[in-house]
């Protein structure tokens, strides 16, 4: 097992300790403010943060996988850090859309672990996530790829409390013809729900979210609602999706690039 030291404590952002670990080729869990990064042998497994819907509220909320089947996949795979494995093995979900599920919930929550970069707290050495080994990323191509991200949102409408807040919608705004994903994102917009939860309860992969809701609140429709309002809440447990919104068609052919791109390094 390779020895880590503590050289990722002195660095200055989660990213640049995320560095230091890779260069050490290290393996465990590194937290930061807003979630958790899981490396092995110096790359990037899994990431996962409050502010963003966990991979089985994807699957399940998607209809890929039914949710007996995710919870049968935690209870049998789970000790053994194989919930991926077994839901592969069991035939519930295909391999290739088992990884680009997983990228998608790997990047979106690396974003808001990285968003702000402060310093990175802790580092557990060896700890490994209980979905197991999927795919992995070099630790450069996630950091680049939330800073292109940071970067576009902020294009759009340079306020990140609209990632995190609560959200509401601006009172006598009119609504234009908006596209149908993110008229669909205006309509869960209620002063309560976060974009995490909007994203949840829509089955859509959050960075897509936070495009419409960024876009929403540029046009004037949306704000962070009063700080009144609760500033954290649990996203909602996966269940069935009431609205039968299926899969984020063009978030799965990002990512399919993604991975097409990872491949090639």
């Amino acid at each position: 097992m390779t020895r880590v030291t503590t050289t990722w404590a002195t660095q200055e952002t989660t990213s640049a300790a995320l560095g230091a670990l890779a260069a050490e080729g290290a393996t465990g869990a590194l937290s930061g403010e807003r979630g958790i990064v899981y490396l092995s042998a110096g790359r990037v497994v899994h990431a996962e943060s409050a502010f963003t819907p966990d991979l089985g509220a994807l699957l399940t909320r998607s209809g890929a996988v039914p949710s007996d089947g995710w919870w049968d996949a935690v209870d049998r795979g789970g000790a053994q850090h194989r919930v991926g494995h077994r839901l592969v093995d069991s035939g519930r979900l295909a391999a290739g859309a088992l990884e680009v599920c997983h990228l998608g919930a790997l990047f979106d929550a690396a974003y808001f672990v990285l968003a702000h970069d402060t310093r990175a707290h802790r580092f557990r050495p060896g700890a490994v996530h209980w979905l197991g080994a999927v795919r992995s990323v070099p630790v450069d191509a996630v950091v680049r790829e939330s800073d292109r991200r940071r970067a576009l949102l902020d294009r759009i409408h340079p306020d990140p409390a609209i990632d995190t807040v609560p959200l509401t919608r601006v009172p006598g705004a009119g609504r234009p013809g908006l596209p149908a994903r993110r008229g669909r994102t205006l309509t869960q917009v209620d002063g309560v729900r976060t974009a995490a939860q909007i994203a949840s309860s829509l089955a859509c992969r959050t960075y897509h979210t936070l495009v419409d809701l960024r876009r929403l609140a540029a046009d004037g429709l949306v704000a962070a609602a009063p700080p009144t309002a609760p500033q954290t809440a649990p996203v909602p447990a996966p269940g069935p999706d009431p609205a039968g919104t299926g899969w984020d068609d063009p978030d799965t052919a990002l990512l399919r690039r993604l991975r097409d791109a990872l491949e090639a390094l």
